[in-house]
């Protein structure tokens, strides 16, 4: 008995034991559903015509916001097409189309455009589309079949092409969803670039991340008022060290400006140790004796990343900022920026 057990164990065993896996015949596989889907984006290339900038014009004119539905893979598309919609300066929502018709198509205001998304143009969109219709919404369908029911009500038809799913089954959406994503990319993005969105306006749509970080301003993160120890050309070291233990967040500088505020040097805490070391140290030596003139600095307006090359470059911890008369208005400290998820290494 307990041998049968035994056996009966290790046949499990073997069973659930992946047999090796041939590396080439795998990569080729993944490089064949690749083709299939750059073969399917490569035909929605080749079938864009007028209806395409008609629909640009109809989002780019759109007086309400852009409603995007789908069903299934198509609707998860879907969601994504909304994203980038709205992450580019146009407002955008999504609707499930079942939601819609039990109650959620009360959201829909006329004045909307709706991207409908329906690879055969035969799902539930075919109840909805027509009531959107009546409501006076434009719409954009994105299909695969031209003389669907969908496409009846639809305003502007958008052909994704009939090729081949990248499915070894030719079942699951897999070219006609690459089709799709592609295709809503390339209506948002041309509509972004009609808008002549800028670089400053995308970052307010991203304020976290990577992407906002490389867009702020050095005015977002530079110490000011008593954060930013300052002192007149006319103090003395001692001054100068009472200014930066004064201030309330742990200054590693301070700055030294002239009679009308213009930066003219700067005092780090390197300075100090240097002069430490030395036999000569009296606390009553004028600033401008000591420090480092007419230091690098930035403008309020420049981005963190232009500062940060200029601290990678020079090796320094803390960096000026002025306004565009030279006036200092504040410093950049490089623990600040490391807080804020800024690397002081230089990436590739």
């Amino acid at each position: 008995m307990e041998s049968t057990k035994t056996s009966a164990s290790q046949s499990k065993k073997q069973a659930a034991s992946p047999s090796k896996i041939d590396n080439d015949a795998v990569i080729e596989s993944g490089k064949a559903v690749l083709e299939a889907e750059l073969a399917a984006i490569q035909d929605v290339m080749d079938r864009l015509d007028g209806s395409f900038a008609q629909a640009v014009d109809a989002i780019l004119h759109c007086k309400g916001r852009v409603c995007v539905t789908g069903v299934g893979k198509a609707g998860l598309i879907g969601n994504k097409i909304q994203a980038t919609l709205a992450s580019t300066g146009t407002l955008a929502y999504t609707i499930h189309p079942v939601e819609a018709l039990h109650g959620d198509i009360g959201m829909i205001h006329p004045d909307d455009v709706i991207i409908a998304l329906s690879k055969s143009g035969s799902s539930e969109l075919i109840e909805l589309l027509p009531r959107l219709a009546s409501l006076g919404c434009r719409i954009i369908l994105l299909t695969a079949k031209l003389e669907s029911a969908a496409a009846k009500h639809a305003d502007f038809v958008l052909d994704i092409g009939q090729v081949p799913e990248a499915c070894p089954l030719g079942l699951a959406p897999s070219s006609s969803t690459a089709a799709m994503l592609a295709l809503g990319d390339a209506l948002a993005l041309t509509v972004m670039e009609l808008k002549t969105v800028k670089a400053e306006q995308y970052a307010s749509y991203h304020p976290g991340g990577a992407l906002g970080r490389f867009l702020m301003k050095t005015a977002e993160v530079m110490r000011s008022g008593d954060d930013c120890p300052t002192v007149p050309d006319s103090a003395t070291l001692g001054e100068c060290y009472e200014a930066i233990l004064a201030a309330p967040r742990r200054a590693g500088a301070a700055g030294v400006i002239d009679a009308d505020g213009k930066l003219v040097g700067i005092i780090t805490h390197g300075d100090f140790f240097r002069l430490f070391k030395s036999e000569n140290r009296p606390a009553d030596k004028c600033v401008t004796d000591v420090m480092t003139k007419s230091p690098k600095s930035v403008r309020m307006d420049q981005r963190v990343n232009h500062a940060l090359e200029i601290m990678r470059a020079h090796a320094i911890d803390e960096l000026p900022v002025v306004d565009t008369q030279g006036k200092l208005i504040g410093i950049i400290d490089v623990q600040d920026l490391l807080a804020r998820g800024f690397s002081v290494v230089e990436t590739a």
